[in-house]
């Protein structure tokens, strides 16, 4: 793998960033917030894969926007991929996306109301690229290892684990900190998705309401626990997102929300990394 994909070839003990706004909403706002997000990165030295996705198959109404579609998301990612050297990533829904999706993305990754589904999983894990799977709203820490044994299955070590919070009640979700230790326990990195974790699914009824003041209380927190990585969606105008636009780290925020937590990691010393 190329240099240009510094998460690939990353260094024991790094923080690694998967950042992107949520979906696709054109190709110029993309590729403006892949330059962006990468120019911040490669400043404080941070390894980065660019995140959006080309449908968003879960959206609470309807008539929610849902992306571009197949064929052009994955066009564009390229287009990022080729333009500004960065590794991408994007979701699979269903087994027949997985093979053109590994041909444009170094990482594939398995949506939280997925992440138990088999086939989904081992296609992901048989396409040879790296498999994100974000831990679901319903599973307990420890049940990630029924994932890991699935993936494992088809011959991958390529995994990463991403806590996305857990459900509390109706609309709200909650952090559990010590589950990136148990996590961690099973040897694979750990991300914690924190602008997903301050969501409050379905809360404005036709859409999903969130708690962005949050974003940054919660980023420092879970880095000090022990992450391998972070996932945060990011937007110049959270407010005019076309998804989850009340969740979105605004792109103004996110270079000193970095440089915090990089000193946090720092203190925190991880004990375990990988070379993916």
């Amino acid at each position: 793998m190329s240099s240009t994909y510094p998460l690939l070839q990353r260094s024991a003990g790094e923080l690694f960033l998967l950042a992107g706004p949520c979906v696709i909403e054109s190709e110029t706002h993309a590729l403006m917030m892949a330059r962006e997000i990468a120019a911040i990165t490669r400043r404080l030295g941070v390894p980065f894969v660019f995140k959006a996705s080309y449908d968003k198959a879960n959206r609470s109404s309807a008539r929610s926007y849902r992306g571009m579609g197949m064929a052009e998301g994955l066009r564009i990612l390229q287009h990022i991929k080729d333009e500004v050297g960065v590794p991408v990533l994007t979701d699979v829904h269903e087994t027949h996306q997985v093979e053109a999706a590994a041909e444009v993305a170094d990482i594939l990754q398995i949506p939280a109301f997925l992440c138990r589904q088999t086939d989904l999983l081992q296609a992901a894990a048989a396409s040879g690229r790296t498999v994100n799977v974000k831990k679901g709203q319903f599973l307990a820490p420890w049940e990630v290892a029924n994932i890991i044994e699935k993936l494992e299955a088809v011959g991958t070590r390529k995994i990463l684990l991403t806590e996305r919070g857990t459900s509390f009640g109706y609309n709200n979700l909650v952090v559990d900190m010590r589950s990136f230790p148990m996590m961690r326990s099973f040897g694979y990195p750990v991300v914690f998705d924190v602008t997903h974790s301050v969501q409050l699914p379905g809360g404005l009824g036709d859409a999903t309401d969130g708690q962005a003041e949050y974003i940054e209380h919660l980023a420092r927190a879970g880095v000090a626990c022990g992450l391998d990585g972070l996932f945060l969606e990011v937007h110049d105008h959270p407010p005019q997102a076309l998804s989850d636009a009340a969740t979105q780290l605004a792109l103004d925020k996110l270079e000193p929300l970095l440089e915090t937590l990089l000193k946090i990691h720092e203190l925190a010393q991880p004990r375990f990394s990988t070379v993916l």
